[in-house]
């Protein structure tokens, strides 16, 4: 019995892991290549502390829970977090309010070197 709830909780954090469907996803090395795309804004979604630490200059700060309306839509919005997984979550809210183009960066900042 206790097998089942060990293979439900696996199963909810690979769902949780999953990428929302319509959001792309790019790894650091790949984000190394776009990161002068003019085409492209680049949202950092952790805490101000966290992006006072250690930040890639070409993404602008929008932690968490802030109101992403004035971002635009007509370009791209990549995001990164500290792992990739409040990014994801960003990008299914990014999604739900309208956002077409929308990229996670898998790994976020831990993998970024």
């Amino acid at each position: 019995m206790e097998w089942i709830f060990i293979v439900v909780i696996v199963a909810f954090f690979v769902w949780k892991m999953m990428p929302s469907k319509g959001v792309k996803s790019i790894s650091t090395a790949e984000l190394k290549n776009v990161l002068n795309d003019q085409d492209k804004v680049f949202v950092d979604v952790r805490t101000p502390a966290e992006y006072r630490g250690r930040n890639i200059k070409q993404f602008k700060n929008i932690p968490l829970g802030s109101s992403f309306d004035k971002l635009p839509k007509d370009k791209e919005i990549v995001v990164i977090c500290q792992s990739g997984m409040r990014s994801s979550n960003a990008c299914k809210q990014l999604k739900k309010i309208g956002f077409e183009r929308v990229t996670n960066v898998r790994g976020g900042m831990s993998a970024w070197s």
